[in-house]
C-alpha cells in the first residue's frame, strides 16, 4: 500500500469532472471528500464505479447522510459511503469517540479503551471485523490511549464485561450481531459497561462531524497494535475471570455432574462455540454436542438463509435434526456474536417446541427468583430485588413481581436502556436478578450490564437438568408458571420496509387516523390508552406526557384495549423492519383461554391490515 498516496493524487485529479455529472453540488462535494480520504482500494473503487456509471441515487444513499446510533450502536451494510460501515467511517467514528472521551475523562491516558470483534467479513469491500477493530485501535494508539484489543474474536458481552472489570473509559465491539451477512456494526460501551445512550451518543456523533478527515497515516495502520507498547491483549485474563464469575449463576453443580440430559448447541457460524463449551464445563456439564456445519466462523453464514436464531424452526433445522440423531432433548443456539439465545425442546410425539423470547423470559425469571428464594427463605424481603424488561416485551415479570414482592421496571426497546438502568439500580444498592428483551436477549445476574447468550445458555441447561430431576420438561414448567401467574400469550412479528418516507407516512397516518387523532378502536375493542414515545404522548398520564424517554429518531406507538390487550407498532433500531407486538395477560385460573387467544389473533390481524396496510405500502412479510 506504499504507492497509495500517488494513486490518491491521480484519482483526485480526475474526480472533479466525474462528480459534476450528479448535478448535486453537495453530493459532489461529499464524493470528492470520500475519494480524497479513503485509502482502501476496494471501497474507493466502488465509489469510482458508481460515479462512472452515473448512479446518482445510489451515490446519494451512500454519501449524503451519516450513520446514527440506533438501539445497538451503528449498524449498516459494508461498502463505500458515509452511511456504510467501512475503513474510513470506522476511523472517523473512532476519532469522534476519542475527542468526546478526552473531554469526559482527564485520565483517558491511563484508563484506556477495550476493543473486540466478531467474525464478519466481506471480500468486496475488504472489510473484516478484525481489520475494523485494528483500525479502531490504531486511531486510539496514535493519540497515546492504551488499548485492550482482543487477539481473536470474542462474544459481544466480553467487551461490556471487560470495560467493567478493567475500569476502562469505554469499549468498542465491531459486530452486526444477527444481521444479514452484508452488514457490520460499531457498538460503543460507556465506562459503566452499558452501551452508550443519550446524551453520549449524540455528543459522539457531533464530535465525529468535527473530525471527519483522518488525522494521520497512523490511523490507517492496521498493524500498529502489533508494535505499540500501549496495546495489551486481555483475552486470557478476561476469559478466566468471566468463567470464574459465572459460577455465581450455578446453583446445582452436583446435580449437573450426573445429569442424563444431552444438549445440542449451534454457534450459528459465529463466535460462541469455544465459550459455550467452557461455560458448560464450569457448571459441571460435559460439552454440548455442536452442530458441525455451524460450529466454526463463516462470514457468509453458508448453512443459514438468515443468521438470526429468533427466526425459529427454519434456521434451527440442522440443530433439530442433529438433536434427534443423538437423542438430545434440548437445543441451544447462540447468535453470531453470542449475545442472544434461542432454545428448543423435544416434545412427546417427536415435535419440537421453539420457545419465544417471552416464554424463555418467563422460565428464566422464575428460575432466578426460585434460586434466590431457596437461599433467602422467608422472612427475607425481596423488595430490593429488581427484574427489568423492555416495554415491547411480555408483562410476565410484572405479574411475578406483584405476587412475589420484588420490583419490576420497563424500559425503552434496546438493551442499552436496560443496561443503563441496571447500572443506576446497582449504584443505588439494589440487586438486578434478571432482565430481558423479547428478541431473545437475556441478562441473568449482573456480571455486565448487557445481554449475554453464553451465560443464558448454561443457565438454561442447568434449569433443564434440575427440572429433569423433578421429572418435568421446560414446556411443563412453563405451563406451571402460567397456571400460577396467569397465561401470558403474545404475538410478535415484523414487515420489511427499506423506504424511510413510507415508514414516516404510515406512522403519520396512524397519528391522524380518526378526526385528526389516534384510532379509537381495534377489531371492535375500544382503545383505552395510547402511548406514543416518538412524540412523548401518553393518554394514561394526567398531563399526557410520556414517562419513558422521548425517542424522536424512531417510531413507536402502543395501544391498550378495553379487553386488556396491549399492542405496539415500532420501527427496528437495527434493521429495515416495522415490528408489531401484541399480548394478553389472563388472570390465574382463567378458563376462557381459547376465546382470549382468538381475540388476540384478530386484534393482531386488524392492527397490521388496517394500520400498516402491507399491500398498499409494499411491505414484505416475514419468511416462513
Amino acid at each position: 500500500m506504499g504507492d497509495e498516496p500517488a494513486m490518491n493524487g491521480d484519482l483526485n485529479a480526475n474526480v472533479k469532472t466525474r462528480c459534476s455529472a450528479t448535478g448535486d453540488p453537495v453530493l459532489d462535494q461529499r464524493t470528492d471528500q470520500w475519494l480524497s480520504w479513503d485509502k482502501n482500494p476496494k471501497t474507493r473503487g466502488q465509489a469510482e464505479v458508481l460515479l462512472e456509471e452515473g448512479r446518482s441515487e445510489e451515490l446519494r444513499r451512500r454519501f449524503s447522510a451519516r450513520m446514527t446510533f440506533g438501539t445497538a450502536g451503528l449498524r449498516a451494510p459494508m461498502g463505500a459511503g458515509f452511511s456504510f460501515i467501512n475503513d474510513l467511517t470506522v476511523i472517523q467514528t473512532t476519532q469522534g469517540l476519542y475527542v468526546y472521551l478526552s473531554r469526559c475523562f482527564s485520565n483517558l491516558g491511563t484508563r484506556g479503551v477495550v476493543v473486540g470483534f466478531d467474525t464478519r467479513g466481506q471480500e468486496a469491500s475488504g472489510c473484516t471485523s478484525e481489520r475494523l477493530a485494528r483500525l479502531t485501535a490504531a486511531v486510539l494508539l496514535s493519540k497515546d490511549v492504551p488499548v485492550l484489543l482482543f487477539s481473536t474474536y470474542v462474544p459481544t458481552p466480553f467487551v461490556a464485561y471487560s470495560v467493567k472489570k478493567f475500569g476502562a473509559a469505554a469499549g468498542v465491539m465491531i459486530t452486526a450481531s444477527h444481521n444479514p451477512k452484508e452488514d457490520n456494526g460499531y457498538k460503543v460501551y460507556w465506562c459503566t459497561g452499558a452501551q452508550i445512550s443519550s446524551p453520549h451518543d449524540k455528543e459522539v456523533l457531533r464530535c465525529i462531524e468535527e473530525s471527519e478527515e483522518p488525522w494521520s497515516d497512523a490511523c490507517w495502520d492496521a498493524g500498529l497494535a502489533d508494535r505499540s507498547p500501549l496495546r495489551t491483549d486481555p483475552l486470557v485474563e478476561v476469559t478466566c475471570s468471566y468463567m470464574e464469575e459465572l459460577k455465581d449463576l450455578c446453583f446445582h453443580r452436583e446435580l449437573n455432574l450426573c445429569s442424563p440430559l444431552r444438549f445440542v448447541h449451534s454457534a450459528f457460524h459465529g463466535v460462541g462455540h469455544r465459550y459455550v463449551q467452557q461455560a458448560f464445563s464450569v457448571f459441571g456439564f460435559p460439552p454440548p454436542i455442536s452442530v458441525p456445519e455451524q460450529r466454526d466462523p463463516d462470514p457468509n453464514f453458508s448453512s443459514l438463509r438468515c443468521p438470526n436464531p429468533e427466526e425459529g424452526h427454519s434456521v434451527l433445522e440442522l440443530s433439530l435434526r442433529l438433536a434427534e440423531s443423538v437423542s438430545a432433548r434440548v437445543v441451544l443456539a447462540t447468535d453470531p456474536d453470542a449475545d442472544r439465545l434461542a432454545v428448543a425442546e423435544l416434545l412427546p410425539g417427536s415435535d419440537w417446541k421453539v420457545f419465544t423470547g417471552n416464554e424463555l423470559a418467563a422460565l428464566l425469571g422464575w428460575w432466578m427468583f426460585f434460586n434466590w428464594r431457596e437461599r433467602n427463605p422467608p422472612p427475607a424481603d425481596p423488595s430490593s430485588l429488581y427484574m427489568l424488561a423492555t416495554c415491547v416485551s411480555s408483562r410476565i415479570l410484572r405479574t411475578m413481581a406483584q405476587q412475589e414482592g420484588f420490583r419490576f421496571e420497563e424500559t425503552l426497546p434496546g438493551f442499552k436502556w436496560i443496561g443503563k438502568r441496571v447500572v443506576e439500580l446497582s449504584s443505588a444498592g439494589h440487586q438486578v436478578l434478571f432482565a430481558f428483551e423479547e428478541s431473545i436477549g437475556f441478562l441473568c445476574g449482573a456480571m455486565a450490564p448487557d445481554k449475554d447468550g453464553v451465560s443464558a445458555a448454561v443457565v438454561m441447561a442447568e434449569m433443564s437438568s434440575y427440572l429433569q430431576a423433578q421429572q418435568l420438561s421446560l414446556t411443563q414448567q412453563l405451563a406451571s408458571i402460567y397456571q400460577r401467574y396467569g397465561l401470558h400469550v403474545s404475538r410478535t412479528s415484523y414487515l420489511l420496509c427499506d423506504h424511510a418516507p413510507t415508514v414516516l407516512r404510515i406512522f403519520s397516518r396512524i397519528r391522524s387516523y380518526e378526526d385528526g387523532s389516534y384510532p379509537r378502536s381495534c377489531a371492535g375493542h375500544r382503545v383505552v390508552c395510547v402511548r406514543d414515545v416518538t412524540v412523548g404522548y401518553d393518554s394514561s398520564q394526567p398531563d399526557h406526557r410520556c414517562i419513558l424517554p422521548v425517542t424522536k429518531s424512531s417510531q413507536m406507538i402502543s395501544f391498550t384495549l378495553a379487553n386488556s390487550i396491549l399492542a405496539t407498532l415500532r420501527t427496528s433500531g437495527t434493521e429495515p423492519k416495522i415490528k408489531y407486538y401484541s399480548e394478553f395477560c389472563a388472570e390465574p385460573g382463567e378458563r376462557e383461554v381459547s376465546r382470549l387467544e382468538a381475540e388476540l389473533e384478530e386484534v393482531t390481524r386488524v392492527l397490521v391490515a388496517e394500520l400498516l396496510e402491507p399491500e398498499k405500502n409494499y411491505l414484505i412479510g416475514r419468511l416462513a
